[in-house]
């Protein structure tokens, strides 16, 4: 990207790893724009994730998810919390490792299990059994896919959101980030 547009930071990651409170964080110590996917899919939809999940299905959520991806790298968003599935479209990791700073911000599935509570309705995924086991799954499935895109590895679990922002700020650098 130019220096006019530098690269943003996107936050990859299982649900529960906290992308959308820290990007919030990051947003307001870099006073840039935050995009939060999930965020912005709900409120440009008037549904909720689950319910376009139910609706829709995974396929067009997906899809949904890309094009909006594709947005906010456009407008230029300083940071973005992605949805925790993006990962798994080739062309969305390549612009994840090319444009830009990309933080998996680590969790446990214990830990994830405990940030989102034990009720799975609004997690479509989470439907159908236990949650840990479930993220569990998850993250088997997507961790060689974050890890894949990670220009940088924040571990979340006993850390405040404060903590985890200061983390990916000290890491990244000044030259990284500057705006």
């Amino acid at each position: 990207m130019s220096p006019d547009h530098p690269r943003p930071v996107a936050l990859v990651g299982l649900m529960g790893s906290g992308k959308s409170a820290v990007a919030a964080e990051l947003g307001e110590r870099l006073a840039v724009a935050v995009a939060d996917l999930d965020a912005m899919l709900e409120a440009e939809t008037g549904s909720t994730i689950a319910q376009l999940f139910a609706r829709e299905g995974e396929p067009e959520f997906r899809r949904r998810e890309r094009e909006l991806f594709a947005r906010v790298l456009a407008a230029g968003a300083g940071v973005i919390a992605c949805g925790g599935g993006l990962v798994l479209g080739q062309a969305e990791r390549a612009q994840l490792k090319t444009r830009c700073h990309t933080v998996w911000l680590e969790v446990s599935p214990g830990q994830a299990a405990a940030r989102i509570g034990g009720d799975p309705t609004e997690r479509p995924l989470l439907k159908g059994g236990p949650i840990v086991p479930r993220l569990a799954a998850l993250l088997t499935e997507r961790g060689p896919l974050y890890a894949e895109v990670a220009e940088l590895r924040v571990p979340t679990d006993g850390r405040t959101v404060a903590q985890v922002a200061g983390a990916v700020l000290a890491a990244l650098g000044p030259e990284a980030i500057a705006r």
